[in-house]
């Protein structure tokens, strides 16, 4: 009924059933986690007025801490969520699935509940986990223009510190700066721009 996709990893569309409305998906390498998508087979529909509310447990020293990422329901079949975030420790108060796998502090574990879809459409996720809206080629363009930016900003020389070199040319930082934040509002704006 359910499948889960790790970024990076394949897919699994096997999860262990806790009980008839409560199903878990576990994860290795739960600190490399960025993205999780969570999708629906096609070969089993959710009863009508139910959607499954979906959950991150995350290992720490007491358990797992579980968090509310979102819901699938049969008209939004699949959701992606970015979970890079969430920390140990900021469980929510509903604690839906408990302490399933103690022991192992590596393994990260998703929790599908099936329940009422009026409850469950009601709650809110924290911030830091709702569905990434940024393509991936969006978020690696800004990571590269902070890097370049944060490199080149690391020779910055005020004019008093600058040894005259006629043969070497100097961009003042400001113009650097300038192009930064033009290239991040066009990006924003339209992602494909630099095509034209």
């Amino acid at each position: 009924m359910f499948g889960c996709i790790v970024a990076g990893r394949l897919v699994q569309t096997d999860p262990q059933q806790m009980s008839e409305t409560q199903f878990v998906f576990t994860l290795s390498d739960a600190d490399s986690i960025n993205h999780i998508v969570i999708f629906l087979t096609g070969t089993t529909p959710f009863p009508d007025g139910l959607c499954g509310a979906v959950y991150f447990g995350y290992p720490n020293p007491d358990g797992m801490a579980w968090q509310y990422l979102g819901y699938i329901a049969n008209d939004k079949p699949s959701a992606i969520f970015k979970v890079a975030k969430i920390k140990p420790g900021e469980e929510t108060s509903n604690n839906v699935f408990g302490q399933l796998m103690p022991g192992q502090q590596k393994m990260a574990q998703i929790g599908i509940s099936v329940e009422p879809a009026a409850q469950v459409t009601q709650q809110t996720p924290p911030s830091s986990t709702t569905p990434s809206t940024v393509t991936a080629f969006q978020e690696f363009t800004r990571k590269m223009l902070e890097s370049f930016h944060n490199y080149a900003s690391s020779f910055a020389l005020t004019q008093a510190q600058m040894v005259p070199e006629p043969n070497k040319s100097f961009v003042p930082l400001n113009v650097l700066q300038q192009w930064f934040d033009n290239f991040q509002r066009r990006l924003a704006q339209n992602p494909n721009f630099w095509k034209t």
